[in-house]
């Protein structure tokens, strides 16, 4: 049973009609909505606003209200915790919101009465030398400055040197993360459900430009060469953190990391196949 839910929103998008779906539904089953002080401050609404720490610990269930890349902050957000997140599309179509705005009531009820189920995600991580650990449920990329020469990159896995690679990025994958970064790279689209990770290089200088499909019992580590220019570290997306040639991480998997809500309506071939327009070849017509 839902007691308390929490809200994570898009920085831009107008959330207002979701929020107030949210809390009218919340309204007749005594349950709370929770939210981030600078979101939920920005919109006339009767959320109680909760530090992200409280957040996190008090709701039985999170919602997420935008795209994608909300959705992986509130995953982060729980990370660790047995609270799953329902991603609510606001905009674009997404891999990981379940449902959009309009189907909010009957999707809270049957979250409420069990009528789901929960899709657990892993994700990777690494320690940056000078910022700390950092926690990815689609990538960690090594990405070169523009201008300041490719990211030259060795790859060795569990201790066994593999390739040295000269490129645009070398992108540590997770399943979740293979429609993102990784697939634009040339990476393959894998299951979800795959515990497992990828090493993809983008614009590979080199002969060898394949991926690199890991156990999630394995690990990979990548040490900045010599000849490389200086490197930006991204996590989902965001600069996290920066390393020059002697650098080296170490990333490994984390297993149900988070919990996503699936309700049955959509599969993610489904979602595959419309989001990156997926069609056969003329020749088979």
């Amino acid at each position: 049973m839902v007691n308390t839910v929490g809200l994570v929103l898009h920085p831009r998008r107008d959330s207002k009609e979701a929020i107030d779906t949210i809390i009218e539904w919340a309204r007749g089953r005594g349950v709370t909505v929770l939210g981030l002080p600078e979101e939920v401050g920005r919109i006339d609404c009767s959320a109680l606003p909760v530090g992200p720490a409280e957040l996190a610990a008090r709701s039985d269930l999170m919602v997420s209200l935008g795209g994608d890349g909300t959705m992986l902050r509130a995953m982060r957000l729980i990370s660790g915790l047995p609270t799953p997140v329902l991603g609510v599309n606001l905009g674009k179509l997404g891999f990981l919101a379940e449902i959009d705005v309009e189907e909010l009531p009957p999707a809270l009820t049957a979250i409420d009465g069990h009528e789901h189920f929960v899709e657990a995600r892993m994700a990777v991580r690494t320690l940056l030398p000078d910022d700390g650990e950092v926690l990815a449920f689609n990538d960690i990329a090594l990405v070169r400055h523009p201008g300041d020469g490719m990211a030259a990159v060795a790859v060795s896995v569990a201790g066994h040197p593999f390739v040295r690679l000269a490129a645009d990025a070398v992108i540590v994958a997770t399943s979740t993360g293979s429609t993102a970064y990784s697939f634009s790279a040339g990476g393959p689209i894998v299951s979800p459900n795959v515990e497992g990770f990828l090493v993809v290089p983008a614009a590979a200088h080199s002969t060898f430009n394949r991926a690199l499909v890991l156990s999630a019992d394995e690990e990979v580590t990548l040490e900045v060469l010599p000849t490389s220019g200086h490197i930006a570290v991204e996590v989902d997306g965001t600069i996290a953190g920066h390393l020059s040639p002697g650098d080296r991480i170490t990333v490994t998997a984390v297993r149900a990391a988070a919990r996503v809500v699936r309700l049955g309506a959509t599969s993610f071939y489904e979602r595959a196949r419309r989001k990156l327009r997926v069609n056969g070849s003329a020749e088979v017509d």
